[in-house]
């Protein structure tokens, strides 16, 4: 097994619920509309986006990926510290298709990204002409060539988001964050900001109907979202760990997942990061 390849025990049979009702359908189907003409919008704009001075360009690229969310029926709440700028390695926990454009309103940056994605209809393309830096998570022998792009990204000022767990999961059930990324940041002496990505009912009761996991289908999953009512994304910033606050990677990742999973010290001593 690839340290690009984690597995989930997460299903959407076991672990997904679905909010929707044969009564949401107008309005998931109006809904639907939206979000893909958001999409296109904002793709046919990326030439136009590029030209932009880089604050202006990160506040249309910020706006975009709110309004993709919002299109979508989610309303969202970002709180916490704001990112520092130059260099930056985002992290955070992985549920959903919905976490990309979230990440992005914090900060835009380069995504690390599987290469399947570029088979993705819509999504593919997108995720291409972002700057994403792919990975062939296969080729174990790839890892410290993939490592040494990050940190020439991270080292030209750029940010570049990850999700260390290298895998959805349901939001209730979560992973532990792998320990290869973290190393790009120490060799770039550059901070790490940990997000913690958490999705609720307006009533505040946590729900898993946005989760995109196993052998869901990407489908399949966007039309949950889209049919769901009262669907809220909690984007939780958490301080930055500056360079030289951990000796290594293994320290760096498990102060990383701690913040962004809420897990504690003790939890972690025993875990097995790759």
């Amino acid at each position: 097994m690839s340290a690009w390849l984690p597995s989930a025990p997460c299903s959407p049979g076991a672990c997904v619920e679905s909010l929707g009702s044969v009564a949401a359908v107008p309005r998931a189907v109006l809904r639907l509309s939206a979000l893909v003409a958001v999409l296109l919008f904002g793709i046919v704009l990326i030439p136009v986006v590029r030209r932009l001075a880089g604050v202006r360009r990160d506040r249309a690229v910020r706006l975009w990926c709110r309004t993709i969310v919002k299109a979508a029926g989610v309303r969202v709440r970002i709180t916490g510290a704001a990112p520092p700028t130059g260099g930056l390695l985002l992290v955070a926990n992985h549920i959903s298709w919905m976490d990309i454009p979230l990440l992005a309103a914090v900060r835009p940056g380069r995504m690390l990204a599987k290469a399947e994605i570029r088979q993705w209809p819509v999504a593919g393309a997108l995720t291409a002409s972002s700057g994403a830096l792919f990975i062939e998570r296969d080729r174990l022998r790839a890892l410290p060539g993939t490592v040494e792009r990050i940190a020439d990204t991270l080292r030209g000022g750029a940010a570049v988001v990850v999700f260390p767990e290298g895998s959805t999961w349901c939001g209730r059930a979560q992973g532990h964050f792998r320990r290869a990324v973290f190393q790009a940041a120490l060799d770039a002496a550059v901070p790490v900001q940990p997000v913690r990505l958490h999705y609720r009912l307006d009533g505040g009761a946590a729900t898993t109907a946005p989760a995109f996991v196993g052998s869901d289908s990407l489908l399949a999953s966007v039309w949950r979202v889209v049919s769901a009512r009262g669907l809220v994304a909690e984007v939780r910033v958490q301080p930055v760990l500056a360079p030289g606050v951990a000796r290594d990677r293994r320290a760096l990742a498990l102060a990383a997942e701690t913040a962004a999973t809420h897990r504690t010290c003790a939890n972690l001593e025993g875990a097995a990061h790759l």
